[in-house]
């Protein structure tokens, strides 16, 4: 017999959310652009805030900036700071008046909003090393937002073994300091083609991060990476062992690999088990698992990218 969820686990007005990170020119802006398009297209209460306070080409109206608190220009005027200081200081004061700012500009939004697409800044130290956004993601997750980080990284990176070794252990570490569901991204998938002749393997050795034996070897073939095997030996020994990192392709232009990645992301942030739709527990099962053939995952998520 199928059974319902009781109504007492239900959230009453759930709030989610999508943490937008990766290193800088990794797409996080126009992701969000297309991002807001798209969900507003399937009819969620979407909208962005822009969390990077060197964001000053945004092709998004954003409902809410944090450039209306601080910005970088104004710590490397006022403060004699240079561009990543002033970053690094612009983290820590937006993590100061989370109380006073933040949190009570996002309960305004909650009556117009349920979804919220957070545009973070592209400094990959401060998920990796420093603990500013750290405390910002936690305090969220405090207010009840149901969260997911969105790690985007160039998909040119698999072109060069040596780069995308420091790609796995960068998404790894992220993934462990953040400590929340995590979806690593490689975007702008629609230009694999350009670099495909590059690949040493197949698109889907990348994105399922498989036996990493191999790629040390094509780094063997770098004089200057030789010298430093048992370093990659042990990265991609650390990488394996912990088996946490994957990735998921993306053109943000493409309404197909859009809806692809959102039934990654809604089984992560949860926002598929969301109170108010009447589930069954077989059902929700089923696409928690998401069963698909090896050959339909192929079709969907590595051929449109491939000649």
């Amino acid at each position: 017999m199928m059974q319902r969820f009781p109504a007492q686990a239900m959230v009453e007005n759930p709030r989610y959310g999508q943490l937008i990170i990766g290193p800088p020119g990794s797409g996080k802006t126009t992701y969000c652009a297309e991002a807001l398009k798209f969900y507003r297209e399937l009819g969620r209460q979407v909208g962005v805030v822009n969390l990077d306070p060197a964001n000053e080409n945004m092709s998004y109206e954003p409902v809410l900036s944090v450039m209306e608190l601080i910005t970088v220009e104004d710590c490397m005027e006022h403060l004699q700071l240079g561009p990543n200081g002033s970053l690094m200081h612009c983290a820590e004061y937006l993590a100061d008046h989370l109380e006073d700012w933040l949190l009570p500009a996002l309960r305004k939004l909650g009556a117009t909003h349920n979804y919220f697409l957070f545009d973070c800044p592209g400094q990959i130290e401060l998920y990796t090393h420093h603990s500013a956004m750290a405390r910002v993601f936690e305090r969220l997750e405090r207010e009840r937002y149901s969260l997911v980080t969105v790690n985007l990284i160039d998909s040119h990176y698999c072109s060069e073994p040596a780069k995308f070794i420091a790609t796995l252990l960068m998404a790894l570490n992220t993934m462990l300091r953040m400590s929340l569901p995590h979806v690593n991204v490689l975007s702008k998938a629609d230009l694999l083609r350009k670099h495909e002749a590059k690949l040493h393997f197949n698109v889907d050795y990348y994105t399922d991060v498989l036996d990493l034996k191999y790629l040390l070897d094509k780094l063997d073939d770098d004089p200057a990476m030789r010298k430093h095997r048992k370093l990659n030996a042990a990265i991609c020994s650390m990488v394996e062992d912990y088996a946490l990192v994957s990735f998921q392709l993306l053109d943000a232009f493409s309404t197909d690999s859009m809806l692809r990645l959102r039934n990654h992301i809604d089984k992560a942030n949860g926002y598929v088990y969301k109170a108010g739709e009447e589930q069954t527990v077989n059902s929700l099962l089923a696409c928690a698992v998401a069963a698909e053939t090896e050959a339909a995952r192929q079709q969907h998520d590595i051929q449109p990218y491939v000649d």
